[in-house]
């Protein structure tokens, strides 16, 4: 069975983590799943979500602050992490290994392990020091994946936006989610 982590930052578009943790508990993929306190805001602000809801499509949900958690270490396999949305400080963490919480701590241990990591980063536009931030960690072995939808597939309702972004993750570690239609070419 598959293993992911989930970690849901403070960066506008808390329906991508919430979304990717309902995909992966109807596939039965065991989660593993940190929201930073800013991201407990925005979920709040964003989205009719509680926490409740989202803890109870989670296979286990940790504390933000919990350094000690059976995932801050690399001999807690897992397949690898997905943090979305990910923010530029928390971005910005990971590039210089600055392990102040557990959503960093579990990015830096999942690529020192050379597993998957896979930041959905949410800012728009971007300077020079988000682009050498996203550099460094593609360097380290970390997949940046901005939400950008597609419009091949016709979305209709930001759902179907969102489907795609997070298909998109998924697809990262071989899951097939059937969140979007794929492209088959021009007709």
């Amino acid at each position: 069975m598959k293993k992911i982590v989930i970690g849901i930052t403070g960066a506008s578009g808390s329906i991508y983590g919430i979304r990717t943790i309902e995909a992966l508990s109807h596939l039965q993929v065991e989660t593993h799943v940190v929201i930073s306190p800013s991201a407990i805001k925005t979920i709040v602000y964003e989205t009719d979500y509680t926490l409740e809801q989202i803890a109870s499509i989670s296979t286990k949900v940790y504390e933000h602050n919990d350094i000690g958690a059976s995932i801050s270490s690399g001999s807690f396999i897992v397949d690898g992490m997905i943090i979305a949305p990910c923010s530029i400080k928390t971005l910005s963490s990971i590039a210089n290994s600055f392990n102040d919480n557990l959503i960093t701590r579990v990015a830096d241990v999942t690529l020192k392990e050379r597993r998957k990591l896979v930041l959905l980063l949410r800012e728009t536009p971007l300077h020079l020091g988000h682009i050498k931030l996203m550099q460094s960690v593609t360097e380290m072995g970390g997949i940046i994946l901005p939400p950008v939808p597609s419009f091949y597939h016709k979305p209709r309702t930001i759902d179907d936006i969102v489907n795609h972004s997070v298909g998109k993750a998924l697809d990262q570690f071989g899951i097939e989610a059937r969140l979007f239609e794929r492209w088959k070419g021009l007709k």
